[in-house]
């Protein structure tokens, strides 16, 4: 029995290795990328402790080489999501009476074997299927996943010991029970971190889940729950199944145990599967926690005080790095007329500079987007705004998928800060810039307010005023929010992650106030020599 008050290990920050020439761990992952490359996978679905095969089976293929066959996963349907419900909700008690320090030492070993014998193996499977080259590999599926791993457990633990006061002859207690059912997990394909993350979150705090990845996901995923496997993870608390997306909420939105959401993807599937948990509602044996992060239009303000090298490099970075596949990645700027033709200068030579290839080629920097939908999606806004009257294409605006889904980075001039480029969420490898004249500074600001989808925002300002103005302005209109630097790149621990509006319920990943949203507190009074009569003294004569 546990009769101790246990501190775990001190969180801190997993480094960031430079896979720079000559460095061992450039060579470790050069050899498991291709060894992964040669081999055929064969990944099955994991439900209540197995690996399930159904047979039908879904090919894979790496983005920038789509012709090349990774193997296969095998899709599940409808009985296959009842199933991994049935487990869960038959772990759920087990895994919930575990002392607290025995489920965070399943995620620290996670954590400690992520970072060891697993890690290019994250790696390589994120670099393959993702199309993410080794920086961006080692930042999301390295770094990040150990980070929320540790991180949360610090949080739980803070969570537990957070206590109420007590009076004369009373204790107050608070209990942080899980919630009373099953958590649903959708997880998005462009970071393997965040993957991790939705799933691990509620299973520490006692949840049991079902999880569903994107399918050009998958590689990645079945890596992590071979890493949680060997951690010790029960049977039954986290449930892998590959099912069509309606067919999972068909199944999950009319069941009575239902009891969360943890989604990251699309604002209008998060909407729709919001008003679908709302029409059930009667349905539940509880109300849902619905935690999502969806997107966002995230921009870049530039003041005339601004440094122009530095706007430049952050339009650069947060634009182009993981092809703008981010959540998080700069979709629109706004410069001053006085600085646009020394940042334009720098932009379009940087992008001459910049290689786009296979992630396998540690000189690219731009590799390819994540499969042939987005491809189209993305080239149909790039065709557009070069047929567009009000718009310009400064450069990139290229595109090819004869062997894999290559885009340029593409930049967009435009004269009218409406335009469909400035207002709609691209996930691509294009940024739309509006010059404005400095005596508009604020009606410029409005602008930006306007059209934002409130995840994150960059502002560049040398002038102190103008950037505390800014930042009271722009305080609605970003949940992340960068000053003199990119709108990309938050670490846990450091800078929680969550937009509001339209970008996500702002439950912000990588912090303590996450965790709460996956347990129901229980206040607990014990007096000890209660009352033996029902009189007050103000009753006295």
């Amino acid at each position: 029995m546990s009769n101790a008050v246990f501190n775990p290990p001190v969180a801190m920050n997993e480094p960031i290795l430079s896979y720079a020439p000559g460095s061992p761990e450039r060579e470790e992952l050069q050899k498991t990328v291709a060894e992964f490359r040669s081999q055929q996978k064969d990944i099955p679905m994991f439900i209540n402790g197995k690996e399930v095969r159904t047979g039908n089976k879904v090919s894979m293929h790496p983005p920038y080489d789509h012709k090349h066959n990774l193997g296969s996963y095998h899709k599940g349907d409808k009985s296959h999501v009842q199933e991994a419900i049935n487990a869960a909700l038959a772990a759920r008690q087990s895994w919930a009476d575990l002392p607290w320090e025995q489920r965070a030492s399943v995620f620290l070993k996670a954590a400690e074997l992520a970072a060891g014998p697993y890690r290019q193996k994250l790696n390589a499977a994120t670099m393959l299927a993702q199309s993410k080259n080794a920086f961006q590999a080692e930042i999301d599926s390295a770094c990040e996943y150990i980070d929320f791993l540790r991180y949360n457990v610090e949080f739980m633990r803070q969570i537990y010991a957070e206590q109420p006061e007590s009076s004369e002859g009373v204790w107050n207690r608070l209990e942080y029970r899980p919630l009373e059912g099953f958590i649903f997990a959708i997880t998005p394909f462009n970071f393997t971190a965040i993957a991790g993350n939705l799933t691990a979150s509620p299973a520490m705090m006692g949840n049991t889940v079902v999880w569903k990845p994107a399918n050009t996901q998958v590689y990645s995923a079945w890596v992590i729950m071979e890493i949680l496997r060997e951690a010790g993870l029960p049977a039954g608390v986290i449930n892998l199944v590959y099912t069509a997306g309606p067919d999972a909420g068909e199944v999950v939105f009319n069941h009575p145990d239902f009891a969360g959401l943890h989604f990251t993807g699309s604002t209008a599937i998060f909407q729709n599967m919001w008003k679908t948990i709302g029409n059930n509602i009667e349905t539940y044996k509880s109300y849902p926690r619905i935690v999502g992060e969806t997107g966002g239009k995230d921009f870049i303000v530039a003041h005339e005080s601004a440094n122009a090298k530095e706007v430049a490099t952050a339009i650069i970075r947060g634009s182009f790095e993981f092809q703008g596949q981010k959540c998080s990645a700069a979709s629109r700027a706004y410069i001053p007329s006085t600085m646009w033709e020394e940042v334009k200068g720098y932009v379009l030579a940087d992008l001459k500079s910049i290689k786009m290839g296979s992630p396998e080629d540690f000189s690219n920097f731009v590799n390819a987007v994540i499969d042939e939908k987005a491809f189209n999606s993305i080239t149909a806004y790039i065709d557009d705004a070069k047929a567009a009257p009000n718009a310009e294409i400064i450069a990139g605006g290229g595109y090819d998928k004869s062997v894999g889904y290559f885009i340029e980075p593409t930049v967009i001039l435009v004269k009218d800060p409406k335009y469909t480029t400035m207002c709609e969420e691209i996930f691509g490898p294009v940024i739309s810039i509006f010059v404005y004249d400095e005596a508009d500074f604020e009606a410029t600001l409005q602008l930006v307010d306007d059209n934002s989808y409130a995840l994150t925002g960059a502002i560049f300002a040398k002038d102190r005023h103008v950037v505390n103005h800014m930042c009271k302005v722009l305080e609605n209109a970003a949940g992340n929010f960068y000053i003199n630097d990119k709108p990309t790149g938050a670490v846990v621990g450091q800078q929680p992650f969550g937009g509001a509006r339209k970008s996500g319920t702002n439950d912000k990943a990588g912090a303590m106030q996450n965790l709460m949203r996956w347990v129901s507190s229980r206040t607990m009074k014990e007096t000890f020599v209660p009352a033996k009569d029902y009189r007050y003294p103000f009753l006295g004569e």
